[in-house]
């Protein structure tokens, strides 16, 4: 497994990091058991954040006294500097530490600067000025604000989604960060869940000497799969190439992530899982889609209030609503049997 270094922060890891959303969906015991494991087998970068319910207390649980020989990542959605040292302070008593290693702005709208008027970007000065973070960095989903971030010079590390079907702007995202000498964390490296070959995704990532991914994993089953490409990494040989490319040319045209920052919805609507439901139904095939709960909330798309909220918050720029609608109709007829998947 091939070493990275995320721009000028020298933080150098193995190109495989731990995304620790997903272990706030398991009880404590057996997400300290996976960390553990996780550690065992080589991962020394762990990514988490406020946000994520108690993930961050789990981490703190596993790596309480180990923090010397791993690194820790979090953020804030705090959107002003007392909420920011609120969450710093809550941060750092739930990982059971001192300091963390990279502290970033979480899925910012804005590229916070000195001077703006917000008093944010100061608070992260002082907070490391203090010794209680070592890095400055930032998260974004949309990607003008990732550029914007990126030609501030500003951050040393940002977290973006990054896969084999992100587009050519993309990938310019990876570049630029790199002739930055800026850290690149690539988040959401299975898109969601529509890709299920970690194989090519990991091929995939190999090309990028300055792209660190980060895999959600709530499973030791899940984990082992990444763990054994830390002996054998999967080489992006022509095999894998050609069937990225299938793969590109099936999920060409905008696609809903499932992120959920679309949420909540006024009427109610899963809307991370409904406005992509004709591919899950395709590339995740489970009985589990057709059952009649998610029939029911598939149902609740015919009574959406068409308040564009759900459009303004993508941070894909997606038309939500068409998209649901257009899977709506596709689920219909799948439950008709007019379509088979």
């Amino acid at each position: 497994m091939r070493q990275i270094t995320l721009g000028s922060t020298g933080i150098t890891t193995v190109q495989n990091a731990f995304g620790a959303l997903p272990i706030q969906r398991v009880d404590k015991e057996t997400a300290v058991k996976i960390l553990h494991r996780a550690y065992e087998g080589g991962m020394r970068f762990f990514d988490t954040a406020r946000a994520y319910s108690d993930s961050e207390e789990k981490l703190g649980e596993a790596f309480d006294g180990m923090w010397d020989k791993v690194i820790i990542a979090s953020k804030t959605m705090a959107g002003t500097p007392e909420e920011f040292w609120q969450q710093l302070d809550t941060t750092l008593h739930n990982l059971r530490t001192d300091h963390i290693d990279i502290y970033q702005f979480h899925c910012v709208n804005r590229c916070y600067a000195p001077g703006d008027g917000t008093g944010m970007y100061e608070c992260m000065l002082e907070a490391k000025r203090k010794g209680l973070i070592r890095h400055i960095g930032v998260t974004a989903h949309k990607l003008q604000v990732a550029f914007d971030c990126v030609q501030s010079g500003l951050y040393e590390t940002l977290q973006f989604p990054f896969s084999y079907l992100s587009s050519e702007r993309e990938m310019e995202l990876v570049q630029a960060c790199r002739a930055a000498n800026m850290g690149f964390i690539a988040m959401k490296g299975l898109a969601g869940g529509l890709i299920h070959n970690s194989r090519a995704a990991m091929a995939f990532m190999t090309q990028f000497d300055n792209v660190l991914p980060i895999w959600g994993i709530q499973r030791m089953s899940e984990l082992e799969e990444w763990l054994e490409y830390m002996e054998e990494t999967p080489e992006y040989d022509g095999e894998l190439q050609e069937y990225i490319r299938r793969e590109k040319e099936e999920l060409a045209g905008d696609f809903c992530r499932g992120c959920g920052y679309c949420m909540p919805c006024p009427a109610g609507i899963m809307i991370n899982q409904c406005a992509r439901m004709s591919l899950m139904l395709r590339r995740a095939p489970s009985a589990n889609w057709l059952s009649e709960q998610m029939q029911a909330e598939m149902a609740k798309i015919e009574n959406c209030l068409h308040c564009g909220k759900c459009k303004t918050k993508c941070p894909y720029e997606l038309d939500t609503p068409e998209l649901l609608i257009r899977n709506l109709e596709d689920y219909k007829r799948v439950l008709a049997g007019e379509v088979t998947v």
